[in-house]
């Protein structure tokens, strides 16, 4: 029997928004059920345009039914999405796009849903830009954020916010990093020329290579001879702005997957001495591939970075880059779950673990040394409160200004800020710490 994309893509955005699983995971169960490309292609299309503009379109939704449907019923609900998204955002022919969301309520088992949804589609198809002018009246449902997350970004970058929120519903790109140990970026280049990928230079990262189309990286030329990494331009940051040079002891607080920790060595000559650190021992796994891949060694520890005398009581390190857990908020465009996933509650305990790992990880820096503070959050309680706090209470820590051509300030804050889609980057902030002699 023929896999039907749509019932896919509805059975994907239901364990995310009902069942809070991860988007990651979920979409790619649903998709390996599908060889064929066009039809992967559109399940993916369809779910993370629903998932980005979800709340857009409950509000849409919400216009069109005269009374809630029932908790039980939140399949029927999501597939009115499903089909909202259609008409508004895909090349699909509207008639095409109620008619098929109309049939899905066969698999559904409902049939009295059929004629609900059809009366739903068919008179927004009506009165489509009339409805769509009023519920965009409100900013939360114009751009499709939660409303504490809307109201938080626009008093935080009040010259910056309506770019944030846009940039969050667009698509990310693929960036990759050249692994200068094996290759230089012009040869790469090159390369992928000769297998028609087409792709360009980024113009903020020394090894930062954009492709033009999303593809399967593990069939790019070098990808197994570990000739380049999967990163983001924002992320590989880190790694310039901590300047890792041979034999120095570098701490990766937070290391899996790797990214950053494989950077580090790159830059290094694969000779820093990396202690990478994870406290989740099922993410180990990943990084221990990565470090093999691109034949690069890192001391792996599994180990909580705020109780630093469990895993290395007597080492002081040259440099720490602390890549804090955090809220994620600045790649909301790469996963758009993590709107509906986060809350206010959930920032104010990741703001209490980000101070206690910065405390915690302090006394293993050395005089002089430098602690890179990173996230990728766009949250200013993670970011320059988080680090201002921290400095006002440590004497003997100064920030280092960041000299750079990405991202912004914040007048009377520390750190620098790149907000999501700034030069095609991820949203990252950091702050460059150092420890008085």
């Amino acid at each position: 029997m023929a896999v039907n994309s749509r019932y896919i893509a509805l059975k994907i955005c239901l364990t995310v928004i009902e069942h809070g699983r991860s988007l990651s995971q979920s979409l790619a169960e649903g998709l390996a059920q599908f060889s064929d490309r066009r039809e992967r292609a559109f399940t993916q299309n369809l779910v993370l345009g629903t998932l980005r503009w979800q709340d857009r379109l409950e509000a849409i939704r919400s216009h069109l039914l005269k009374k809630p449907l029932k908790a039980k019923d939140e399949d029927v609900n999501q597939l009115i999405l499903l089909g909202l998204y259609q008409i508004l955002y895909m090349d699909t022919p509207e008639h095409a796009a109620v008619s098929e969301t109309v049939n899905l309520t066969k698999s559904l088992k409902k049939p009295w849903a059929r004629g609900l949804i059809n009366g739903v589609l068919r008179t927004f198809l009506r009165d489509k830009d009339s409805i769509c002018e009023e519920v965009d009246k409100k900013p939360a449902y114009r751009y499709s954020h939660p409303q504490w997350f809307t109201k938080t970004i626009r008093n935080a970058y009040p010259d910056h916010w309506e770019q944030i929120l846009s940039a969050n519903n667009e698509p990310a790109p693929l960036t990759l990093r050249v692994n200068p140990l094996h290759q230089n970026r012009d040869a790469f280049l090159n390369l992928l020329s000769k297998q028609d990928v087409e792709a360009d230079i980024h113009p903020k990262a020394p090894q930062g290579i954009v492709l033009k189309n999303s593809l399967d990286v593990t069939q790019l030329p070098t990808y197994d001879e570990g000739g380049f990494s999967v990163q983001d331009a924002a992320a590989q940051q880190a790694a310039y702005l901590l300047a890792p040079q041979p034999n120095e002891f570098i701490l990766d607080a937070c290391a899996a997957p790797g990214g950053k920790t494989t950077h580090l060595l790159e830059l290094s000559d694969n000779q820093a001495k990396v202690f990478a650190l994870e406290k989740e021992p099922e993410r180990i796994e990943r990084l221990s591939e990565n470090l093999y891949r691109l034949d690069l060694f890192a001391e792996i520890e599994v180990g909580d970075a705020s109780q630093p005398d469990q895993w290395w009581p007597e080492i002081q390190f040259d440099k720490i880059l602390l890549d804090a857990p955090c809220s994620a908020t600045g790649i909301i465009r790469r996963h758009p779950d993590i709107k509906w996933h986060r809350t206010p509650e959930d920032i104010t305990a990741l703001t209490e673990l980000q101070a206690a790992i910065l405390q915690s990880i302090w006394p293993r820096l050395k005089p002089g040394g430098k602690l890179l503070y990173a996230t990728c959050s766009v949250l200013p309680q993670e970011n320059r409160d988080q680090v201002s706090q921290f400095l006002q209470q440590t004497p003997d820590a100064k920030e280092i200004p960041i000299d750079a051509d990405w991202g912004i300030s914040i007048k009377d804050a520390p750190g620098r800020q790149i907000l999501p889609g700034q030069d095609g980057m991820d949203g990252f902030y950091y702050c460059l710490i150092e420890k008085g002699c």
